[in-house]
């Protein structure tokens, strides 16, 4: 049986990760420590306390949130990229190489859940391209993230 692996990091490519084994518990957090590090409505994180993380490129800067979590970030982009905390490490859902398989089973924090965040799939969805206005800015953007895929070649040749 081979053991799984998982790939991420963060936006720029400074920061890159490796996970082997099974991931833990999946969870999105509302707590307002995980809404501020994240920037968002919630923190989606998953546990990788019984699996052996490596980060195989570069390594996240972390700032101290209370007396017992830091949090890792990319000090380059600013990509939000792990909690730790004495009972183990989550890493940030998204910032995985394929998050779609990573599903949230709970959520924490609800005490501080914006009231909005259970409305928000209710809102009218649209494709990218349905913005006329952006059709011209979007057609010529040309997309200096990483992509979801370890590469030797990083950064890419046009944006040396």
């Amino acid at each position: 049986m081979t053991t799984p692996i998982q790939t991420g990091g963060c936006q720029c490519g400074s920061v890159r990760f490796r996970v082997e084994g099974e991931l833990g518990d999946a969870s999105v957090c509302h707590c307002r420590m995980c809404q501020k590090a994240f920037g968002n409505f919630y923190a989606p994180l998953v546990s990788v306390r019984q699996v052996k993380l490596t980060w195989t490129r570069g390594a996240p800067k972390f700032f101290q949130s209370s007396n017992a979590v830091k949090r890792g970030f990319c000090g380059d982009c600013g990509t939000p990229l792990c909690y730790e905390a004495p009972d183990g490490v989550g890493l940030a859902i998204a910032a995985f190489d394929k998050p779609e398989g990573i599903v949230p089973k709970i959520q924490w924090g609800i005490e501080a859940k914006l009231p909005y965040v259970d409305h928000v799939p209710e809102l009218p969805g649209e494709d990218t391209m349905a913005d006329q206005d952006a059709v011209s800015f979007l057609a010529h953007l040309v997309s200096y993230q990483h992509p979801d895929h370890d590469t030797a070649e990083w950064p890419p040749k046009e944006r040396q």
